[in-house]
């Protein structure tokens, strides 16, 4: 093993006796990342650390947080036939109210899967009489990529390509849970892949509004446990802060180019989050200066408010309120076979991953 990459057993012995030394029974830290879910997961670690620390899933997985009248949205324009969806894989398969993207290209909607939001633009010139509407999921990671489809359409007068806007900010869902007394979290490890592009400064508020230790984490499990004791040190120390366990990728300052094209494109919104409700300036929409390429209003269609779940606890697991394994439909009615809600459809959804690893 390389000498700079931390041994995990030293990291859990290091946790172990820092977990005692602070004394306290439990101490709950929360991922909003789903790639760290998965990584939790896949690599068994909830089980290596001592009793009573926990490691808890939130709101990280851009599906999971998309609400039912937005999936609504994109099923009524996919049955349109003047219409061709683009979207990542993960969205074919979220229920709405009554269907799925899946289902209704089944039917014989045009839906295709692309892994870059620029192959809107090469179908939209194949296919100059459709309409392309391409589904902007995501959180800050995939927003600079969205903002250049919408800059490339307009600069090339690629009048057929429209936006349905999802995009995501992660600093205010810290926020709302960070402000939350009902949902005790004592840490955060915050998004690689998000941090990349915003940087430390965002997250200030977590540690001198909410004095909460928060690190930026990298994938490997060994990062994970390294990111757990740097926390738990902050806390032994009363020394908390925001800090960058994953510096071999994260800059302090972020990707200042990609923020500006953000800027230039988006602009911040209210928004409905799954489990959440709206929350303020959480969501990224289009400046008016591109207000043709806004699906719901080429279209003229309105995304319906989310109704209250039932049956389904996605919204509690995406608070980290409950485990997965507490909502009554896992891994009976809700399987990845047959999976009723986002957290279990997604491939960064922590239902998914505790029923992929975590089942006994």
């Amino acid at each position: 093993m390389p000498s700079d990459v931390p041994d995990a057993g030293r990291l859990l012995d290091t946790i172990a006796a820092r977990f005692e030394k602070l004394g306290r029974d439990a101490v709950r830290l929360m991922e909003v990342c789903g790639t760290h879910t998965m990584a939790i997961a896949r690599s068994g670690l909830r089980a290596l650390l001592p009793e009573g620390l926990e490691l808890i899933s939130g709101p990280g997985c851009p599906v999971c947080v998309t609400p039912t009248g937005y999936v609504d949205a994109a099923v009524t324009l996919a049955r349109s036939p003047e219409v061709i969806i683009t979207t990542f894989g993960d969205m074919v398969r979220v229920p709405g109210t009554e269907t799925t993207l899946e289902r209704v290209k089944a039917e014989g909607a045009d839906v295709r899967i692309v892994y870059s939001p620029m192959k809107s633009l090469e179908i939209a010139k194949a296919e100059p009489d459709r309409t392309i509407v391409f589904l902007g999921v995501g959180f800050e990671t995939t927003a600079p990529a969205v903002a250049t489809l919408v800059k490339t359409a307009a600069e090339t007068d690629a009048k057929n390509v429209t936006v349905l806007a999802a995009n995501k900010l992660i600093p205010p869902a810290l926020r709302a849970i960070a402000g939350d007394p009902g949902l005790r979290v004592d840490g955060f490890f915050l998004p690689g892949h998000v941090s990349v592009v915003l940087g430390l400064e965002p997250y200030r508020f977590i540690a001198e509004e909410f004095g909460r230790p928060a690190v930026v984490t990298g994938f490997e499990p060994t990062d994970v446990l390294e990111a757990v004791a740097m926390m738990l040190e902050q806390m032994l120390t009363d020394a908390v802060k925001v800090d960058n366990q994953y510096a071999r990728i994260v800059r302090a300052e972020g990707n200042p180019a990609a923020r500006e094209r953000i800027d230039e494109v988006l602009e911040i919104a209210d928004t409905s989050w799954r489990g959440f409700g709206v929350m303020p300036r959480s969501g990224l929409v289009m400046r008016e200066t591109y207000a043709d390429q806004v699906a719901e209003r080429r279209f003229g269609i309105t995304i319906s408010p989310d109704e209250p779940e039932t049956g389904c606890r996605c919204g509690d697991v995406l608070k980290g309120i409950i485990h997965p394994s507490e909502c009554p439909l896992f891994a009976t009615r809700c399987t990845e076979a047959t999976p009723i809600g986002p957290c279990m459809v997604s491939s960064e959804g922590a239902c998914a991953a505790a029923y992929r690893y975590e089942r006994t």
